[in-house]
């Protein structure tokens, strides 16, 4: 079932180890990490996450001096199967919910995945995929 949850965006130097001061950052803190993508640009990468205690994780990425942004994105199960997307996708149009990014891992012998969308409107988008 859809629902609302908070994703973190942090922003760090594109250098060896990062990634790993992040991670080990939040195993400390015992802080699970769900979901993940990175992407990067000339000098910087934006680690963008969703975590099992977003307040608790801002306080770590503070401690440390890192610059973290929240916001708030649908998560998803999905079929393993292909049209899961297109369903959703269209589901969202027909709302006139835009998309902005979207991000999902599938283990390729499961039956379900995870979607994390970033839309400009995740109330409607919960309404939308919900009914």
């Amino acid at each position: 079932m859809p629902q609302i949850v908070k994703q973190l965006a942090i922003f760090l130097d594109n250098r060896p180890g990062m990634l790993a001061r992040v991670c080990e950052a939040l195993s400390e803190a015992s802080i699970n990490i769900h979901a993940l993508t990175t992407s990067d640009t000339v000098d910087h990468a934006v680690i963008r996450m969703i975590v099992s205690d977003p307040q608790r994780a801002i306080h770590v990425f503070e401690e440390y001096g890192t610059l973290v942004v929240d916001d708030d994105v649908i998560l998803a199960d999905g079929d393993n199967k292909p049209g899961s997307l297109a369903r959703i996708a269209r589901r969202l149009a027909a709302a006139k919910v835009n998309i902005e990014y979207c991000y999902s891992a599938t283990a390729p012998d499961a039956r379900k995945g995870v979607l994390v969308l970033r839309v400009d409107n995740p109330q409607k988008a919960l309404k939308a995929l919900n009914s």
